[in-house]
């Protein structure tokens, strides 16, 4: 099986490939993207079979026909925005439209268009001058900030644990948009018709993952900062430790919240195709594998 991953490091991507496991018999191959949406494409020419994704760009690839599926969850409110302390944070105010009015007439870099980070950002500063720079690798944006080339960045929290010598988080995940589908795993058509067990085989290390990484973030940390080649185990703790909410399953509140983002995707102009709920999940392996109460709170 052909998996997609990011660089992101609370993804238990990190952590599954440390322990090279067989599924089925056979290894698992593992290709790194620079962004969700570049995954997508490559789910539509058939590079890979499973990914490691935020749910607006499978969304997008969905309007456009593609025959994709959120078979489960993986982290809740991965946005973040962050600048420097010369602007007021959530700590002064929690009004999301106060804080993004001091950044007018200036420039807030975010990932590719079309991530979750994107569209999150651009729904937010709608009806403002605000200037919006994307970045083909969300690691550019740290180097931005303190090159002064932006006066504030938009992405996962690794953002603002990087730039956080000289930057402060300005509005928190859970203030930009609550539950919000930070990654799910996406799965082919193909896969889900012809070999769904090889996905629930998949899912159980996964979910186990994401339990490790929740209850046990020191050795969690420790494999994750030997596999990237991260020096310093604290930055991985603190990303970490932003916005904890790690868990397999698919909640209520995790696919409302996806379903939010259809209306966002349109008004902004993604969305070539009318989808709706069944389009974007499947559900049947995650229920039976984790039946019980979800833990991303």
């Amino acid at each position: 099986m052909k998996i997609g991953y990011l660089s992101t490091l609370y993804h238990t991507s990190f952590q599954i490939k440390s322990m090279q496991p067989k599924i089925q018999g056979e290894p698992l191959e593992w290709k790194l993207f620079s962004t969700g949406p570049a995954m997508v494409e490559a789910f539509s020419s058939g590079e890979i079979d499973l990914g490691y994704v935020g749910l607006p760009p499978v969304m997008i690839g969905l309007s456009r026909g593609m025959e994709i599926k959120c078979v489960a969850g993986g982290h809740i409110e991965g946005t973040v925005l962050v600048a420097t302390e010369e602007f007021n944070s959530y700590t002064n105010s929690t009004d999301i439209d106060s804080l993004i009015s001091q950044f007018e007439g200036k420039t807030i870099g975010v990932p590719s268009r079309g991530s979750i980070h994107d569209v999150i950002l651009r729904k937010i500063t709608a009806n403002t001058d605000i200037k919006i720079k994307n970045y083909s690798w969300a690691d550019f944006i740290a180097s931005a900030l303190q090159d002064g080339a932006i006066e504030a960045g938009v992405g996962t929290p690794a953002l603002a644990v990087a730039a956080s010598n000289e930057t402060q988080i300005i509005i928190p995940p859970h203030l930009l948009w609550p539950w919000n589908p930070s990654y799910g795993i996406v799965s082919s058509e193909e896969i889900i018709d012809q070999n769904p067990e090889i996905i629930k085989d998949f899912l159980i290390i996964h979910e186990n993952m994401c339990n490790f990484i929740k209850n046990n973030p020191l050795p969690a940390a420790e494999i994750v900062s030997k596999e990237w080649g991260i020096k310093d185990i604290n930055f991985v703790l603190n990303t970490f430790n932003i916005s904890p909410g790690y868990c397999a399953s698919l909640p209520l509140e995790y696919v409302e919240s996806t379903i939010k983002f259809i209306s966002e995707l349109e008004k902004q102009g993604y969305l070539d195709n009318k989808i709706k709920k069944k389009d974007i999940f499947y559900t049947k392996i995650i229920d039976k594998l984790h039946p019980e109460r979800n833990h991303y709170i």
